[in-house]
């Protein structure tokens, strides 16, 4: 299908120096991994969504570019690294995400609040998003996260639970709303958020019911963004939704409670989060 001509992307300057920076501290982004179309946008600004625990990830979902080869050995330096990349990009805001790594005990949760500490240290007053798996529904990992202290806990559901088997085979839709209503429950102080994308096959009355049971969970941020297929190995677009239907679920969120609502056809998890954030 033929892009439409509000999904073009703006052509940005050159962003090797970012790239470097991020090659010369051993460190991955969900930005490049993933095939973001923003990141020419936010390596700009600079900015970039930090990716731990290596570029291979133990699932397969249909709509994600990143590699599912074998796991790769944990990185001690990674967190470390993570700092020390941020700190010199004055990140005042940063946003770390990982591949799901199942085949860890904790899930990689460890890694998670090793990393949280490590920017704390190297950077005072910093804001720490996380973007996490869902650990497999298991309790503890989430606890050793939210402990370490972010300032906000996001987790995408992605899709509609209808669409799982295809789209996120080996998650489960109920799961994701658990570790989301968990987290709240264990920190209720820590903002919770969650994503979602549209194209996929979904009707609107589904968008609406995704909406309205993130809110039954108290979930604080909610993003929706129109699904573009990263690789002709990925799943198609069934449908590119317009502007004005995703301003429309914009503003049913807020009405329904959400403290902050982004939903655009370029918008995505981690995309101006720190500009969210600092609304609220």
């Amino acid at each position: 299908m033929r892009l439409p001509e509000w999904i073009r992307t703006r052509n940005l300057p050159d962003q090797h120096n970012i790239q470097h920076l991020l090659r010369r501290h051993a460190l991955s982004t969900v930005c490049e991994e993933a095939r973001c179309p923003n990141r020419g946008e936010c390596f700009a600004k600079p900015t970039a969504t930090f990716m731990i625990l290596g570029r291979n990830c133990t699932r397969n979902c249909g709509f994600c570019s990143v590699s599912s080869l074998g796991p790769e050995a944990v990185d001690d330096n990674e967190p470390e690294n993570v700092a020390a990349a941020a700190e010199e990009l004055e990140l005042r805001y940063i946003v770390i995400t990982s591949v799901t790594r199942d085949d860890l005990p904790d899930g990689g949760a460890g890694q998670f609040a090793k990393t949280i500490k490590a920017l704390r240290k190297r950077i005072p007053g910093v804001k720490i998003e996380v973007l996490t798996p869902d650990f497999l529904g298991d309790p503890d990992p989430l606890r050793t996260v939210l402990e370490a202290g972010p300032d906000v806990f996001n987790h995408n559901v992605e899709t509609t639970a209808r669409l799982y088997p295809v789209v996120r085979p080996s998650a489960d839709y109920e799961r994701s709303l658990s570790v989301l209503e968990t987290a709240k429950k264990i920190a209720p102080h820590i903002y919770t958020k969650s994503g979602f994308m549209l194209g996929l096959g979904e009707t609107y009355d589904e968008a609406i019911t995704i909406l309205e049971e993130l809110r039954k969970v108290a979930c604080d941020f909610v993003t929706i963004g129109q699904y573009l297929r990263p690789t002709k190995k990925n799943l198609p677009v069934v449908k590119y939704i317009r502007p004005e239907v995703f301003e429309d679920l914009r503003l049913k969120a807020l009405d329904m409670g959400f403290k902050y609502a982004a939903s655009g056809p370029l918008v995505r998890s981690s995309m101006n989060a720190e500009e969210m954030f600092e609304d609220v």
